[in-house]
């Protein structure tokens, strides 16, 4: 399953961009509202849940500065991906969009692609209003 999140175009150079999403504490700040729980594990890995929603741990595997995060699966049952791709058009405007892949059976697929959409419209919809 491939998702991928709007574009948004921020008024920052893409090295910001990627400094702030580099740093995985800043991920709570992108969360949704329905957040219940938010705890950095070690340096490039946190764990978050969603209310009603089993926990996450998610872990930094890949930083290609400044277009590229890759954040991953660490453990439990799902095997998934999020990716943020930053692309630079000016000096001081640049482009972030998140993609979400995962290998789920269609029932699971079907069961999570609207809460996952929603969720990586959220984080990257929360980006302008959480980089300074």
């Amino acid at each position: 399953m491939n998702l991928e999140s709007p574009k948004i175009s921020l008024s920052k150079s893409a090295d910001e961009i990627f400094d702030f999403l580099s740093n995985v504490k800043n991920f709570e700040e992108l969360m949704p509202e329905n957040i219940s729980k938010f705890h950095l594990l070690e340096k490039d890995k946190f764990i978050f849940a969603l209310t009603g929603m089993p926990e996450i741990i998610l872990q930094k595997k890949i930083e290609e500065a400044p277009n590229r995060i890759v954040l991953g699966a660490a453990g439990g049952k799902l095997d998934f991906t999020l990716k943020a791709n930053i692309t630079s058009i000016e000096a001081n405007k640049t482009e972030v969009q998140l993609s979400f892949t995962g290998n789920f059976n269609p029932m699971m697929a079907m069961m999570i692609k609207g809460p996952i959409s929603k969720f990586i419209e959220t984080l990257v919809t929360n980006i302008p209003k959480s980089i300074q």
